[in-house]
């Protein structure tokens, strides 16, 4: 009966992984309790970058506005889609599904853009360490993340300015598990489907500045660190450059293959899977990498759980 009155449903179908409505309540609750773990060590995160003294330095701040971000796209999505899937219909309101595309492809720029800014302030601090207290003081910190912050809009508004104008020509159906571009670019008509990709190919265009201000930041990076004649030195520098790479890395890689294969109407698993790997994974991952490869973090969290358990 659902599948009848998509065409004329306001709303929109989300067909997650699965039809099988016993493979959707696995699967709900693989992602629930997905997000609670990634809720949970990002809100460590922010807590103790916010708390802690040790952990008030430029690298940290940035990193409490990572979690942030994390915590926050990971809000956008998981809930909903688990909510559908134990719902059984998968059905997601109009209002709802622009609301996830602006809060998601906003918080997905700010994160893109506050990594940019960790990268900068990694090659500050190994490059030019004579002048990091200058040119990362705590101001230019602050507007570093309020630019972060205000720019997050700009990919929302385009996307919902134009999906707010476009006409839907084909079912309301979307094979994802939240209402992606991609997807809904898909449904539209062939003229406003150029229009969306101009926003799209823009927005791209800047994703790549930001891919290539890393990558040369990393080059200056590495061949710094090269050159360095203690061994306790360059172990100290990968120890925090390191985890950002790969949180880099692992964001673009996955996101970019996401977004450029061409949406079909049988996704495969394995573009279910990069969308896996770009939405959800890396606001699990992004605490335990940090925490693993960070002396000062680690240390600081088993203080507190010392600490914990000796009150208790």
């Amino acid at each position: 009966m659902i599948m009848e009155n998509v065409t004329t449903m306001s709303g929109f179908l989300l067909m997650g992984f699965s039809d099988n409505h016993e493979l959707q309540i696995l699967h709900a609750l693989l992602f629930l309790v997905a997000y609670l773990f990634g809720s949970a060590g990002n809100f460590i995160i922010i807590a103790i970058t916010t708390l802690d003294p040790q952990l008030q330095s430029p690298m940290y701040y940035f990193l409490k506005h990572l979690s942030i971000l994390d915590l926050s796209s990971l809000s956008v999505t998981v809930p909903q889609y688990v909510d559908s899937s134990l719902g059984v219909s998968g059905y997601i309101s109009y209002g709802q599904c622009m609301m996830q595309v602006f809060f998601f492809t906003g918080f997905a720029w700010g994160e893109l853009a506050i990594l940019t800014v960790m990268s900068y302030d990694r090659y500050v601090a190994v490059c030019l360490p004579l002048h990091y207290e200058v040119i990362m003081c705590p101001r230019k910190c602050r507007w570093a993340v309020t630019a972060v912050w205000l720019s997050s809009v700009i990919p929302g508004t385009l996307f919902i300015t134009i999906i707010f104008s476009i006409r839907f020509c084909r079912a309301k159906i979307i094979h994802q598990f939240f209402c992606d571009v991609p997807q809904l670019l898909k449904l539209s008509c062939s003229n406003d489907y150029l229009v969306m990709m101009g926003v799209a190919d823009f927005l791209s265009a800047m994703a790549f500045v930001c891919f290539i201000g890393i990558a040369i930041f990393y080059v200056h990076i590495f061949s710094t660190v090269l050159r360095m004649p203690s061994a306790e030195s360059r172990s100290k520098v990968f120890s925090t450059c390191l985890p950002h790479l790969f949180v880099v890395s692992l964001f673009l890689s996955t996101g970019s293959c996401a977004h450029l294969n061409p949406t079909s109407d049988s996704p495969t698993a394995l573009e279910f899977l990069f969308s896996v790997f770009y939405t959800v994974l890396p606001p699990i991952l992004n605490p335990i990498i940090y925490s693993l490869r960070n002396e000062t973090i680690k240390r600081v969290v088993r203080k507190l759980l010392f600490n914990t358990k000796s009150t208790g």
